[in-house]
């Protein structure tokens, strides 16, 4: 039953996710190949879903983060001399954008971790991960609000 929902997910999901990945990879062949993968391996684990929504969450999750993976390993590592070129504001984001992270990991569910991180970093609208994520605008923005409270009050307790 659970690879059921996993298989009719996949289908009815294959272009929308195709496009997700595709927006954090510059090659299209490399998102064509994150969602093979990433169904593989799903399939492999079998996961006891017991619903439609919860198998789209999967599938849309595994996508995203497996396209970021993708992304941040085919990023290219700097020498350590090319290290002392770089402007130092820009190794400053680099460690803050890093320390946000593991904030957000520790912080906020993960339906707010998706929807933050698409907002904010994939650029898109409330209303497209509304539609993905099957609920209303207003909920995920509520969600987006809270994830932002949330991270706004452990930075200030970090100072």
């Amino acid at each position: 039953m659970a690879k059921d929902y996993l298989t009719d997910a996949f289908i009815r999901l294959r272009q929308k996710l195709k496009v997700v990945s595709g927006r954090m990879l510059p090659a299209t062949e490399d998102a064509e190949d994150i969602l093979q993968e990433s169904f593989v391996r799903l399939w492999q684990r079998q996961y006891p879903l017991q619903s439609e929504k919860e198998a789209d969450a999967l599938l849309a999750k595994t996508v995203r983060n497996a396209s970021l993976n993708e992304r941040r390993r085919k990023r290219p590592i700097p020498l350590e001399t090319d290290m002392a070129d770089d402007p130092p504001d820009q190794v400053d984001k680099e460690k803050a954008y890093e320390q946000m992270h593991r904030k957000m990991e520790a912080l906020l569910t993960k339906t707010q971790q998706y929807i933050l991180e698409e907002k904010e970093y994939g650029g898109r609208t409330l209303e497209d991960i509304a539609r993905e994520l099957n609920m209303a605008p207003t909920a995920v923005r509520m969600q987006l609000s809270r994830a932002r409270k949330t991270l706004r009050e452990a930075l200030k307790d970090d100072r």
